[in-house]
């Protein structure tokens, strides 16, 4: 146990060296790092929400508008096929979670069943009040598209809050329906909040030709054509300018690959400019050829945001959406379309900001906290333990210095039960140095060497120290598995804190002992 091969001695060195090197840029401000050279470490510890403030949202999904909006679909799918068919009917439309339908020929209620149960294999269909069909999805179905649209929405949201640069966001699941928000050193809330709480379904249609937004505002809306509000423009008493558009999507969002805030050539306002896959390239490109001179509306959200009038065919694949944008606007839009629209929107159960005064208060609490309990570790060691007691209070700052160069590579998020974390590690890292100490001073009472006595010291205690660290390690690895939250936190700086105290005691502290064995060679240790 006192023989070091070259290699262990460098490797030792080593990694003290690169803890002292990747935890410097802690020691420097923010803009400092971001102005260093790339290959130089420049990673801070990232602060949780509790230690630098930010913004916690509890958001619920809601599926039921999932289910609404599948069956809308499915809706023109069973008048198209009962048009075929040749098969009368009224009252087609939505209840609840399912759809129901009149069937006005006698004796072809059967075969309206047979057209509408084959239209989707998810499809429960039953016929209820004589000639009245219901359709609506089985159960199974309900629970694939919850679990999709849940998943979907995790994934939308970290784009979305990605796009924004807030740095190491939590974004979990909770419960069935819900997205549990943690938002570390956020500013400005009300912009996330807007951010998250549009879900940005972007679709295309045509003016309606079939009638006048004048009668169908006094109710008299022709059929396959809805009104649409405008999301900016309104009249001088106020309300809102509405639009008539035909119900049929000619383009959805899905085809956009890009979109960019930029400004317009002719006017310099803002405007949004995108650009489509190739098979929405190809009809983009069909549709404003064969419908040059009408008005193509651009919906976000059931909420006009641009109406303008093709006036040429449009083939690049790419265009513009302008409409009274500002400039944050126009890069709010821009995010959103790159992110994706959500397939449900959410709805904000829960908000709480953390003030950045109070993330100061508990960092200076916790720093509080690991001064008195280092101070108290180092006088220990030296009063109990004399010059060993030194070499281990040195492995202990080497052993700080690792868990903070760590966390700064990981980019793991320190947490106040993190900072306890580390204060628990600043006991348990001289732990092992105590049972080696002790072990020692046996083996000098019982007569022997000192480097028989150091030599015998180590190696039976090395198999006590392992045991007792890996069963904590243990511990802490199922706390991290299956908590969440704060409590995740601990088990990091905890489970990083075993692994370089065992470093520290067991390799630095022995080197720092074997090297001072050897170069004084002393008759007698006072320990």
């Amino acid at each position: 146990m006192t023989y070091f091969a070259r290699w262990k001695v460098v490797l030792i060195l080593a990694i003290c060296a690169f803890g002292i090197l990747y935890t410097s840029p802690n020691f420097v401000s923010r803009q400092a790092t971001e102005s260093m050279p790339t290959w130089l470490p420049n990673k801070q510890i990232s602060l949780g929400l509790d230690l630098q403030g930010g913004s916690y949202l509890l958001l619920e999904v809601e599926i039921a508008e999932v289910v609404k909006e599948l069956l809308e679909t499915q809706i023109d799918l069973v008048r198209d096929v009962l048009r075929e068919a040749r098969i009368r009917y009224r009252d087609l439309g939505v209840a609840g979670e399912a759809g129901t339908v009149t069937i006005l020929d006698a004796g072809r209620e059967g075969e309206a069943l047979d057209l509408i149960r084959d239209i989707d294999p998810d499809f429960a269909v039953e016929q209820t009040e004589g000639s009245r069909i219901t359709f609506r999805f089985t159960e199974e179905a309900i629970s694939e598209r919850r679990a999709s649209a849940i998943e979907q929405s995790i994934e939308i949201v970290r784009r979305r809050i990605d796009e924004t640069g807030v740095r190491e966001p939590t974004i979990q699941r909770q419960g069935e329906d819900r997205i549990l928000l943690q938002l570390p050193g956020v500013d400005d809330p009300e912009r996330i909040k807007r951010l998250l709480g549009t879900t940005a379904k972007m679709t295309f249609h045509l003016a309606c030709q079939e009638g006048s937004v004048t009668d169908a505002m006094a109710g008299r809306v022709p059929p396959r054509c809805r009104l649409a509000r405008d999301a900016s423009e309104v009249f001088t008493d106020g309300s809102p300018r509405m639009h008539l558009l035909q119900k049929r999507v000619m383009m959805s969002g899905e085809s956009l690959v890009n979109a960019q805030p930029g400004t317009d050539g002719r006017t310099g306002e803002p405007v949004v400019t995108f650009r489509l896959d190739a098979a929405g390239a190809k009809r983009f490109g069909d549709v404003t050829t064969d419908n040059v001179g009408r008005v193509f509306a651009i919906v976000l959200d059931n909420e006009v945001i641009s109406a303008p009038q093709i006036r040429e065919p449009i083939l690049g694949g790419s265009g513009q959406i302008s409409g009274n944008f500002t400039f944050q606007s126009a890069n709010d839009l821009a995010l959103l379309i790159r992110a994706g629209s959500l397939p449900a929107p959410l709805t904000i159960l829960e908000e709480r900001t953390v003030g950045p005064g109070l993330g100061a208060d508990s960092i200076a609490a916790g720093r509080f906290a690991s001064i008195i309990g280092l101070t108290l570790v180092v006088v220990f060691m030296i009063a109990a333990y004399g010059l060993f007691g030194i070499m281990a209070n040195v492995a202990l700052l080497v052993n700080m210095l690792l868990i903070a160069s760590v966390l700064s590579v990981l980019q793991a998020t320190l947490t106040l039960p993190g900072i306890a974390g580390i204060v628990l590690t600043i006991g348990m890292a001289v732990d092992a140095n105590v049972l080696i100490f002790e072990r020692i001073r046996e083996e000098v009472r019982n007569g022997r060497t000192p480097i028989s006595a150091v030599d015998a010291g180590y190696a039976r205690a090395i198999t006590t120290i392992i045991d007792a660290n890996v069963t904590t390690l243990i511990a802490a690895v199922l706390l991290f598995q299956f908590g969440s939250g704060p409590i995740r936190g601990f088990a990091v700086t905890l489970s990083i804190g075993i692994v370089a105290s065992m470093f520290s005691a067991i390799m630095l502290t022995r080197l720092m002992v074997v090297t001072w064995l050897r170069r004084t060679r002393p008759n007698t240790i006072t320990i």
